[in-house]
């Protein structure tokens, strides 16, 4: 087997488990249950979910192209869930305060605009961690 589509292999399959482990890991910090939301058609859920996903998976990518060690690519990506989730937390909290708006609950009720304004979130951060790489 060639070396390169061995390593993609090991690069992908380690990718992919960090990001279930992560999406895992930004479902015990919701205040509701992320998995049987998804299975229920809470379509909030599904599409925070998502784009959740593709900001991380953006941001694995780009690390993954600028890295020189898998190591340093999959430790990028926990450090910039955590920058997200920290964000996501900051700006939940603000426009709860500002603007009366409670994003969690607006998502556990199955309103598709607030996932798609906190998903968005994720995405702008993944961009802007990702320029930064």
């Amino acid at each position: 087997m060639d070396l390169n589509i061995l390593a993609m292999l090991v690069w992908t399959g380690s990718g992919s488990v960090l990001l279930f482990v992560l999406m895992y890991v930004d479902s015990l910090f919701t205040k509701y249950k992320d998995f049987a939301e998804v299975k229920a058609g809470n379509m909030a859920v599904t599409t925070r979910m998502v784009m959740k996903l593709f900001a991380q998976g953006y941001v694995l990518a780009t690390s993954i192209s600028t890295a020189g060690h898998l190591g340093e690519a999959l430790l990028v990506s926990v450090v910039s869930f955590i920058i997200l989730l920290i964000l996501e937390s900051v700006v939940h909290f603000m426009i709860r305060k500002w603007a009366n708006l409670d994003l969690d609950t607006g998502i556990q009720q199955g309103k598709t605009g607030y996932g798609l304004f906190s998903g968005a979130l994720h995405i702008v951060g993944a961009l802007i961690i990702a320029a930064c790489l």
